[in-house]
């Protein structure tokens, strides 16, 4: 058997003081003073930023306007309409043509393209079945009464 030494060991806990870097602070320089004052305002909701708004400059009094026009709901956007300018006569057609239910919406077809060619007989096929079923349930029917 070893013979164990049980050995506490204690630290040595040096306290070490942090100094602020660069230069010292003077409290009652001007603009340390200044500083005070501001960041006071600044709580308070009194400083003031930018420059001055002058009322009486035509753009304020602009600005005014258009506000209370917004307000009344009275404020036109973008450029007047011409009514009888060609687009809008155009417009106005088509408005008509719209409410009448005459109105042909998308491209016009073309009867004679391969595509319709090929739908015209899928249709004609379809009806021709749907003949000869009926007449085959009509033939049955008869035969059942």
């Amino acid at each position: 058997m070893k013979n164990v030494k049980i050995v506490k060991s204690k630290k040595k806990v040096v306290v070490v003081d942090i100094l602020k870097k660069g230069r010292p602070v003077n409290p009652t320089s001007k603009r340390q003073i200044r500083l005070a004052e501001l960041d006071v305002k600044r709580k308070n909701g009194e400083l003031k930023r930018g420059r001055p708004i002058n009322n009486e400059s035509k753009r304020q009094i602009r600005i005014n306007d258009l506000n209370v026009k917004r307000e009344n709901g009275t404020l036109k956007k973008g450029r007047p309409v011409d009514a009888n300018s060609k687009r809008q006569i155009r417009l106005a057609k088509l408005d008509l043509k719209r409410s009448n239910g005459t109105l042909s919406k998308g491209r016009p077809v073309n009867p004679t393209s391969k595509r319709q060619i090929k739908l015209a007989e899928a249709e004609a096929k379809k009806s021709f079945n749907i003949e000869i079923d009926e007449l085959v349930n009509n033939a049955v029917a008869e035969l059942i009464k």
